[in-house]
């Protein structure tokens, strides 16, 4: 094998899809999978029946399209996230859309354009798990930022910035990722000031650092909002934008997980080059699928699919929410969820919630699982890694499946905390 081959550590998000497919008695509150009711199916064979009943539109939907994706659905798509944006037109370029199979190809191929082993990204702690499984993978270094409820501590940020540079490791930083929406783990939602301040930042560190430090905005959840409260717009929409954010979305988590389309709007030289890597990948995301897209969108079934499913998790995560109130010991921490697919539970810093813990093995025993939040966490040697908290998910759990597993679990927890 390659280097990259033997280094390659299995997923966490693997094993914890396979324990929750092996294991038919288990309620899983762990895999970020979502809603199976509402899933499209109606509406998805209905575009399909219509794409496919004439040759005009089947053949072509059928047919090999280009790298950069379908010209419609990158139209679409720029126009869609303009709308979200308020009408903001700064950075919603067709002309810089990529089209990919999901959002995480996406950042697999921005790390594979940025970075080279040995670099250094810095991350949200804790973070997206995968994300920092595709580091591991590539021997790219992560440095751990502390997370608010309102994104990253600028602070710190700062510190770390200043940290780097005067150990002279500042060369090797090329990107800052954020999960800015609802984000995977906690639920936290980045502000737009802070967006700001964030890219104000990076600008002021690139001299230091002797090249551009990108922003990779990761707006996963985006569209899950179902709290009241405004929208947020993307860091796309700020000055300066233009050439440093590097802006990664998805149909997939909106509309169906198993359509596995995303997109990204990139800055030059970093979306030629990801274009290129793209065609060594697939030279080109699944066409039907960009072509079923672009007709949900077209025809508004898109938003008006969006807009069932936010009413859905809202509901589930209300449950889910009373039932944390009612069964969990009053003295575990929760970042309560305004959107996206997640609660954050924080247990005292005696507590440990690993995979080895006594915590995890005793869920499991009960047929309950959750994510061990020390996965979330970079390998970071200027800090300890924190093994007191657990993500739980009401995503793809029916409302019998969130009251019975949080019950199991606020059981198991009382036997420890």
């Amino acid at each position: 094998m390659s280097a990259l081959g033997r280094r390659t550590a299995p997923p966490a998000i693997s094993w914890l899809m396979k324990t929750a497919l092996s294991r038919p008695k288990l309620i899983s509150l762990a895999a970020g999978f979502t809603d199976n009711a509402t899933l499209p199916t109606k509406i998805s064979r209905q575009l399909l029946n219509e794409i496919l009943l004439s040759p005009k539109t089947g053949r072509p939907a059928l047919q090999y399209g280009i790298s950069a994706g379908e010209n419609t659905l990158r139209e679409l798509t720029a126009t869609h996230l303009q709308k979200l944006d308020g009408g903001h037109d700064r950075a919603h370029s067709p002309e810089r859309v990529l089209i990919t199979g999901g959002s995480q190809q996406l950042l697999y191929m921005t790390l594979e354009a940025l970075c080279d082993e040995g670099d250094i990204v810095l991350v949200e702690d804790p973070t997206y798990f995968v994300f920092l499984s595709i580091l591991q993978s590539r021997n790219i270094k992560a440095r751990g930022v502390k997370l608010e409820p309102d994104g990253v501590d600028l602070t710190h940020l700062e510190k770390i910035l200043t940290q780097l540079q005067k150990s002279g490791e500042l060369r090797r930083v090329k990107a800052l990722y954020l999960v800015t929406y609802f984000q995977n783990p906690t639920g936290a939602t980045t502000s737009l000031t802070k967006k700001h301040a964030v890219l104000k930042l990076l600008k002021k560190f690139e001299r230091a650092a002797g090249h551009p430090l990108y922003f990779i905005e990761d707006a996963a959840y985006r569209e899950l909002r179902f709290d009241h409260g405004e929208d947020v717009p993307t860091a796309l929409t700020l000055p300066g934008a233009r050439e440093r954010v590097i802006y990664a979305g998805t149909y997939s988590k909106p509309f169906a997980t198993g359509v596995r389309v995303g997109f990204g709007i990139l800055p030059e030289p970093v979306y030629t080059t990801v274009l290129r890597i793209k065609g060594n990948h697939d030279f080109g995301t699944a066409n039907l699928l960009q072509h079923l897209l672009a007709r949900a969108l077209a025809t508004k079934l898109y938003d008006r699919h969006v807009a069932i499913i936010r009413k859905n998790y809202a509901r589930k995560a209300r449950l889910m929410q009373l039932a944390l109130a009612k069964h969990f010991p009053a003295n575990v921490e929760i970042w309560e969820a305004g959107g996206g697919l997640y609660f954050w539970a924080r247990l005292p810093k005696e507590i440990s919630t690993g995979m080895k813990s006594k915590v995890f093995q005793a869920a499991l025993k009960a047929d309950v699982l959750y994510v061990p939040g020390e996965i979330c966490y970079a390998d970071d040697s200027t800090r300890a890694k924190p093994d007191c908290e657990m993500r739980i998910s009401f995503g793809s759990a029916n409302e019998e499946n969130i009251r019975e597993g949080i019950k199991r679990l606020g059981v198991v927890l009382k036997k420890f905390v």
